[in-house]
């Protein structure tokens, strides 16, 4: 089960993700719940590997926002500078922030 301990103890900035749920637990770990449920990372790889940058932009920013605004700092990382990377499109070796992005979700997957 899901606990704001846990979550703390991942590296999430859990305190700040509360305040940005008004201060309510079950609200903050249901938002969690479904970031964990998102498949869009698995997306985003398909996307890059395809060469598909544009689009591979467009998911790697909304799961930029995901990330940051639930403060899943160990998932925002990676995202981020994926994002940056790729809003100019750029053809780069993103392997490395794909796969740091894919452990630290499995991670979060197994609390």
């Amino acid at each position: 089960m899901l606990t704001l301990d846990k979550l703390r103890a991942y590296g999430a900035d859990v305190d700040d993700g509360l305040v940005r749920c008004m201060n309510k637990e079950d609200f903050y770990l249901m938002l969690v719940g479904k970031a964990v449920a998102d498949n869009r990372l698995t997306t985003l790889e398909s996307q890059i590997t395809a060469g598909d940058f544009k689009s591979a932009f467009e998911t790697a920013h909304a799961l930029k926002g995901l990330y940051a605004n639930l403060s899943l700092t160990p998932l925002t990382k990676p995202v981020s500078e994926m994002t940056e990377l790729l809003r100019s499109h750029t053809d780069a070796d993103y392997s490395g922030l794909l796969s740091e992005a894919k452990s630290q979700y499995e991670k979060l997957c197994s609390l």
